[in-house]
Protein backbone atom coordinates (compact mmCIF):
# COMPACT_ATOMS: atom_id res chain seq x y z
CA UNK A 1 0.00 0.00 0.00
CA UNK A 2 1.53 3.25 -1.00
CA UNK A 3 1.95 6.30 1.62
CA UNK A 4 -0.69 8.80 1.07
CA UNK A 5 0.42 12.47 -1.05
CA UNK A 6 0.33 15.43 1.06
CA UNK A 7 -2.84 16.57 -0.87
CA UNK A 8 -5.04 13.40 -0.11
CA UNK A 9 -4.42 13.68 3.68
CA UNK A 10 -5.45 17.15 3.39
CA UNK A 11 -8.69 16.03 1.62
CA UNK A 12 -9.19 12.41 3.85
CA UNK A 13 -11.64 12.70 6.38
CA UNK A 14 -9.53 10.70 9.07
CA UNK A 15 -7.07 12.30 11.19
CA UNK A 16 -3.34 12.15 9.69
CA UNK A 17 -1.72 9.02 11.48
CA UNK A 18 2.07 9.86 12.94
CA UNK A 19 4.18 7.48 14.18
CA UNK A 20 6.06 8.88 17.14
CA UNK A 21 9.51 7.11 17.96
CA UNK A 22 11.10 8.03 20.92
CA UNK A 23 12.89 5.34 24.20
CA UNK A 24 11.67 7.47 26.62
CA UNK A 25 8.57 7.12 27.68
CA UNK A 26 8.28 10.31 29.25
CA UNK A 27 8.84 12.12 25.29
CA UNK A 28 6.32 9.73 24.28
CA UNK A 29 3.51 10.77 26.40
CA UNK A 30 4.53 14.57 26.77
CA UNK A 31 5.36 14.66 22.35
CA UNK A 32 2.35 12.10 21.84
CA UNK A 33 -0.41 13.99 24.18
CA UNK A 34 0.71 17.31 22.15
CA UNK A 35 -0.14 15.97 19.29
CA UNK A 36 -3.22 14.37 19.96
CA UNK A 37 -4.29 17.61 21.42
CA UNK A 38 -3.14 19.54 17.89
CA UNK A 39 -5.88 16.43 16.50
CA UNK A 40 -3.24 14.08 15.02
CA UNK A 41 -3.91 10.13 15.61
CA UNK A 42 -0.64 9.00 17.58
CA UNK A 43 1.14 6.12 17.41
CA UNK A 44 4.15 5.09 19.55
CA UNK A 45 6.82 2.79 19.36
CA UNK A 46 9.59 2.57 22.24
CA UNK A 47 12.28 2.29 19.86
CA UNK A 48 13.49 2.13 15.93
CA UNK A 49 12.73 -1.19 15.48
CA UNK A 50 9.45 -1.13 17.62
CA UNK A 51 8.87 1.75 14.72
CA UNK A 52 9.94 -0.30 12.27
CA UNK A 53 7.49 -3.05 13.14
CA UNK A 54 4.87 -0.88 13.44
CA UNK A 55 4.77 0.82 10.17
CA UNK A 56 5.16 -2.37 7.97
CA UNK A 57 2.32 -4.03 10.31
CA UNK A 58 0.08 -1.67 11.90
CA UNK A 59 0.65 0.34 8.63
CA UNK A 60 -0.99 -2.36 6.85
CA UNK A 61 -4.32 -1.68 7.35
CA UNK A 62 -4.21 2.18 8.28
CA UNK A 63 -1.02 3.63 6.79
CA UNK A 64 0.61 6.70 8.86
CA UNK A 65 1.38 9.90 7.29
CA UNK A 66 4.16 11.35 9.20
CA UNK A 67 7.35 9.39 11.27
CA UNK A 68 8.42 11.90 14.38
CA UNK A 69 11.62 10.02 15.95
CA UNK A 70 14.40 10.59 18.38
CA UNK A 71 17.81 10.16 16.65
CA UNK A 72 19.22 8.50 19.47
CA UNK A 73 17.82 5.03 20.69
CA UNK A 74 19.35 1.57 21.38
CA UNK A 75 19.58 -0.83 18.86
CA UNK A 76 17.74 0.84 15.40
CA UNK A 77 18.67 4.72 15.69
CA UNK A 78 16.25 7.20 14.18
CA UNK A 79 19.14 8.13 11.75
CA UNK A 80 19.23 3.82 10.40
CA UNK A 81 15.14 4.32 10.71
CA UNK A 82 14.96 7.26 8.19
CA UNK A 83 17.78 5.22 5.64
CA UNK A 84 15.73 2.38 6.02
CA UNK A 85 12.49 4.10 5.57
CA UNK A 86 14.28 6.07 2.67
CA UNK A 87 15.40 2.17 1.16
CA UNK A 88 11.67 1.05 1.20
CA UNK A 89 10.05 1.55 -1.72
CA UNK A 90 6.79 1.47 -0.04
CA UNK A 91 7.74 4.13 2.03
CA UNK A 92 10.27 6.09 0.86
CA UNK A 93 8.25 9.28 0.33
CA UNK A 94 7.10 9.33 3.95
CA UNK A 95 7.66 12.60 5.89
CA UNK A 96 10.76 11.78 8.68
CA UNK A 97 10.65 14.00 11.10
CA UNK A 98 14.19 13.74 13.88
CA UNK A 99 13.85 15.58 16.82
CA UNK A 100 16.78 15.51 18.81
CA UNK A 101 19.36 17.10 21.46
CA UNK A 102 21.73 16.60 18.57
CA UNK A 103 22.39 20.21 17.51
CA UNK A 104 25.78 20.33 15.86
CA UNK A 105 26.14 21.43 12.19
CA UNK A 106 27.59 17.74 11.64
CA UNK A 107 24.85 16.28 13.21
CA UNK A 108 22.53 17.90 11.20
CA UNK A 109 24.21 16.59 8.22
CA UNK A 110 23.67 13.11 9.49
CA UNK A 111 20.14 13.44 9.66
CA UNK A 112 20.14 15.23 6.17
CA UNK A 113 22.35 12.83 4.74
CA UNK A 114 19.57 10.06 5.90
CA UNK A 115 17.27 11.03 4.23
CA UNK A 116 15.11 13.09 6.93
CA UNK A 117 12.50 15.95 6.00
CA UNK A 118 13.10 17.90 9.51
CA UNK A 119 15.39 18.34 11.57
CA UNK A 120 14.52 20.13 15.27
CA UNK A 121 16.58 20.60 18.39
CA UNK A 122 14.95 19.71 21.85
CA UNK A 123 15.77 21.25 25.04
CA UNK A 124 13.05 20.34 25.25
CA UNK A 125 11.42 20.70 21.98
CA UNK A 126 9.41 23.77 20.71
CA UNK A 127 5.61 22.31 20.32
CA UNK A 128 5.05 25.05 18.17
CA UNK A 129 7.69 24.53 16.08
CA UNK A 130 7.19 20.76 15.74
CA UNK A 131 3.52 21.04 14.91
CA UNK A 132 4.26 23.86 12.15
CA UNK A 133 6.57 21.05 11.02
CA UNK A 134 4.13 18.71 10.28
CA UNK A 135 1.18 20.99 8.85
CA UNK A 136 4.23 21.55 6.07
CA UNK A 137 5.15 17.97 5.29
CA UNK A 138 1.43 16.92 5.10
Amino acid sequence: MPVRSQQEARDSKRPIRILLADDSETIRTVAGDALVAAGYDVVAAEDGEDAWTKLCVDGAEVPFDLVVSDVEMPGLDGLALTERIRASERFAGLPVILVTSLASEEDRELGRESGASAYLVKNPVDQTELLAQIRELV
